[in-house]
């Protein structure tokens, strides 16, 4: 009776007929004589005296004596974040449900609803119920106690006008959303939108609201250290030196200013600053440091490294979580189909109610084949639960209307000392020559001072890529956890080659296309990464694959390195941004200080007039294609001159640009991102 499709009003009609009809049949089949038509009082005292305590509510006992059969009534978590009470059609438990206060009747899913705060009512009426045995099957104590702790904390929604006009107004309306979620939630919360929806401000703008609680600490993966530090430099007017990066070594040359603190330096290791950002790795060698510094403001990004509870990582993050007032864990796969691996970032925000991992499993993590807990079960109720309690996810499917059409960032790499030690040598040496040719007094002389120096950029380039492959890799990693399709583009065959010996190490799905992949042959990669769900990633050559080829299932682009040519990026963008694509573009430059990609990049940033508008959050980039660039100066792509490809200044225009950088370093341009 529960599926019928009929409001409760219907239902009343229905049972008031059948009552009618009953009664005329008792009469007739009583009596010899016509049935006397009955009057509508006799049948409605038939059918309350029948309501009251129908026949099919008795049982018989062992000793002839009648007794109240149970009727069930189910209370479930909705993913309203209300409590629904599902049951078979009665009108006495429907008379009851009405006294709930707040409750309604959803008539689309047969249930009445009503809010956390009426359970123990809704509990006390249905069991005050005399004409029926009901018997209710309650919430589980977890569900309980989650609920009950999410419902005692602190609302923070007025705090929302803390956040500074200049980084508000660059929100977009879903993340607006996130914040007030946050703080509504007691800023105790998990940011799990899909990767690509700018995250990482969201977290920032939510910091900003509890500003009197600062220093922050932000931990994170250790290929996105320097990137923290440069979002958290563009969007607050902050310091530099205010921001505090713990690097396993001190390399590059620091030109954004950021405190820099060695994590193996001796002694002990002072996090003073006003946002202090470390790896998931160092945590557990400076957790001392960290219980003793006592952060009232946490955010762990990409949190889904702490789903391994036997990890040191784990067991040193958790007390820092658990006893910061502020906790924001940032993850764009929260592990939804493997529960087990939510609890521990559960009981960083709740720590008394998923205290206890048995509990937990026993109930959500059964039926699985691998081991303990490593099952699903009751897999509706958890997610109802995490999303009334601590998460808000929103995919690119469900804001696609607000996001621009592409959108740029740089993601800044933390090389190693040994991996900088030949391009330092260069760059020492390219100096040399530059200050020789600047005072050279033939033109036999500059010309040979030319080459050199064209040749020392060219060595810089390649081993730039070679001494960038570790990195790249271990970004690669955080990547290949968002569980995305994308497209990585190279240029050097040693990055390409690493890529993808990566990728099949990792067991990823992948398809490659370099210059020595058959012309015959490439149509059939691109249509297995378009048809293929298991194909995850397309390693592509800058050069070979940045044309002609349309990649639209992936929506996010790598570039692990640049290049000489402008024009090259925008093509090979296109390869996703293009038509057929139905989501928003999100691309990605991996750059490296003191390395190639500062000549490089400061000739796009220079010369055009959006690649520098690139950073997470600030997404108002403009549909790119190569026929827009030509048009006009208001419409070009900063990045990418305005002439066609085949006309664009390369190599010998980075030499020239190469010995005017020192001018650029002394007037920076506003709106780049200044790098470690």
């Amino acid at each position: 009776m529960d599926d019928w499709d009929l409001s409760s009003e219907d239902l009343d009609r229905l049972e008031r007929d059948a009552f009618q009809q009953l009664a005329q049949r008792h009469l007739s089949s009583s009596s010899s004589t016509p049935p006397i038509p009955l009057n509508n009082n006799k049948v409605d005292n038939l059918a309350t005296t029948s309501r009251k305590l129908p026949e099919s509510a008795l049982k018989v006992t062992g000793d002839g004596s009648k007794q109240q059969t149970k009727f069930s009534v189910k209370f479930l978590l909705h993913a309203s974040g209300n409590i629904a009470a599902k049951f078979l059609y009665n009108q006495v438990v429907v008379e009851a449900c009405r006294k709930i206060p707040r409750a309604s009747w959803n008539g689309s899913e047969r249930l009445w609803m009503f809010p956390v705060s009426s359970l123990s009512s809704a509990e006390k009426i249905l069991s005050d119920i005399s004409a029926l045995n009901v018997e209710v099957e309650n919430l589980d104590p977890l569900v309980r106690r989650a609920m009950a702790a999410a419902s005692a904390v602190t609302d923070l929604r007025d705090q929302y006008n803390c956040i500074p006009s200049y980084v508000e107004s660059k929100l977009l309306p879903f993340q607006r959303d996130g914040v007030r979620f946050a703080l509504q939630h007691g800023g105790r919360v998990l940011l799990a939108d899909e990767m690509g929806l700018g995250k990482t401000l969201q977290a920032i703008a939510v910091t900003t609201c509890v500003r009197d609680s600062w220093p922050v600490l932000v931990l994170t993966p250790s290929s996105l250290r320097l990137h923290w530090a440069s979002m958290i430099q563009q969007w607050l007017n902050l310091p530099s030196s205010d921001i505090l990066v713990v690097l396993s070594q001190c390399t590059g040359s620091n030109k954004a200013g950021f405190t820099i603190i060695p994590s193996n330096r001796k002694g002990t290791v002072r996090l003073d600053g006003v946002f202090n950002i470390i790896s998931y790795d160092i945590v557990p060698k400076l957790q001392d440091t960290l219980v003793s510094s006592d952060f009232k403001v946490v955010i762990a990004d990409e949190s889904h490294f702490l789903k391994n509870a036997q990890a040191k990582r784990t067991s040193a993050a958790l007390p820092i979580l658990k006893k910061a007032q502020y906790a924001i864990l940032l993850t764009g796969t929260p592990a939804l189909s493997r529960p087990i691996e939510l609890h521990k970032q559960l009981e960083a925000l709740y720590p008394d109610v998923y205290k206890n991992v048995h509990e937990y499993g026993n109930r959500y993590c059964k039926g699985g084949v691998f081991g303990l807990y490593q099952g699903a079960s009751n897999h509706e109720e958890l997610h109802n639960l995490i999303k009334a309690t601590v998460m808000i996810r929103r995919l690119k499917k469900d804001v696609l209307t607000e996001l621009p059409m592409k959108r740029r960032q740089q993601v800044f790499l933390d090389l190693s000392e040994k991996d900088m030690r030949q391009i330092n040598a260069l760059f020492r040496e390219l100096e040399v020559v530059k200050i020789k040719a600047k005072a050279s007094q033939s033109k036999e002389e500059a010309e040979s001072l030319k080459f050199t120096e064209k040749h020392l950029i060219n060595k810089i380039y390649t081993d730039s890529a070679e001494a960038k492959i570790p990195a790249v890799l271990d970004y690669l990693g955080t990547v290949i956890e968002a569980g995305c399709k994308f497209l990585i583009f190279a240029h050097h065959q040693p990055m390409i080659d690493s890529i993808h010996q990566f990728l099949l190490k990792k067991k990823v799905g992948c398809i490659r296309i370099d210059g020595g992949t058959p012309a015959a042959s490439r149509q059939a990669l691109v249509t297995e990464f378009q048809e293929n769900d298991s194909i995850s990633a397309a390693v592509l050559s800058i050069r070979a694959a940045g044309v002609g080829l349309t990649l639209t299932a992936a929506s996010t682009v790598i570039f692990a390195e640049l290049s000489w040519t402008p024009g090259d990026i925008i093509q090979a963008e296109d390869r996703a941004h293009r038509i057929g694509q139905v989501s928003s573009v999100n691309v990605y430059y991996l750059l490296a200080n003191d390395t190639v990609d500062d000549i490089i990049w400061d000739v796009l940033q220079s010369k055009l007039d959006n690649l520098g508008q690139m950073l997470d959050g600030n997404e108002n980039s403009l549909e790119v294609s190569v026929s827009e660039v030509k048009s006009s100066p208001s419409k070009q792509v900063r990045g990418i001159p305005s002439s066609s490809p085949g006309k664009q200044k390369t190599l010998d225009f980075f030499v020239k640009r190469c010995n005017n950088i020192q001018k650029h370093e002394e007037e920076p341009n506003a709106k780049q991102a200044r790098r470690y």
